[in-house]
């Protein structure tokens, strides 16, 4: 899941996310229906030729290496490297509108399995199976509740990434399942205000 802040001028859109490491990071945008546009209508845009056209990034800026969809584009992903400083990122996009909480999940594994089996650099795979529908909503309560304690309201997603992250880890130290970062990811993003509480888990809320 994921340290995120906003694309700025690289992507226009209604939410992002974004997970950094030292030469790549991975950049995932929850959409719910909107479409997702370059800034700046009268650039050129770079589009990998098997991704629709909602993925798009600024070729001035990007160099396309590859990308895919899944379930008949519903979640799509780009690869890319950075012109500037060569760095490699992931585009990811996931049309999660109508979905409930659990199914926006899973459509988030898929889309993030299917940019990983693909990736150009090493990426790093949480332990464990697919976390349950039980198992999300633990992990998003202990995430709230971490941040309840610890954070004031409204305090950024970077600022309580480390601690959230730590906290759920340490819940599930004996049984860890994938999913954990995205529980963590959400509960900062609805702690924040950038997200509603409907995105969360019904037993998480």
């Amino acid at each position: 899941m994921i340290d995120l802040d906003a694309l700025g001028n690289d992507l226009n859109l209604a939410y992002s996310r974004r997970a950094k490491g030292q030469k790549r990071r991975r950049r995932s945008i929850r959409v719910g229906g909107l479409a997702l546009i370059l800034a700046g209508a009268a650039s050129a845009v770079a589009i990998a030729s098997d991704v629709g056209p909602d993925l798009q990034l600024d070729p001035t800026k990007w160099a396309i290496l590859g990308g895919g969809s899944v379930d008949n584009g519903r979640g799509s992903y780009v690869h890319a490297k950075n012109l500037q400083d060569d760095s490699s990122s992931t585009f990811m996009l996931e049309h999660d509108a109508g979905l409930d909480p659990y199914q926006a999940f899973l459509l988030h594994v898929r889309t993030r399995a299917a940019a990983d089996a693909t990736s150009p650099s090493p990426v790093r795979a949480e332990r464990g199976d697919v976390c349950t529908a039980t198992e999300l909503t633990r992990a998003e309560t202990v995430a709230l509740q971490t941040l309840h304690d610890s954070f004031p309201a409204a305090a950024t997603p970077r600022a309580t990434k480390n601690v959230v992250d730590a906290a759920v880890v340490a819940a599930f130290a004996g049984a860890p399942c994938r999913g954990l970062e995205y529980a963590g990811e959400r509960a900062r993003f609805v702690y924040a205000g950038v997200e509603p509480r409907s995105f969360l888990m019904p037993g998480a809320r």
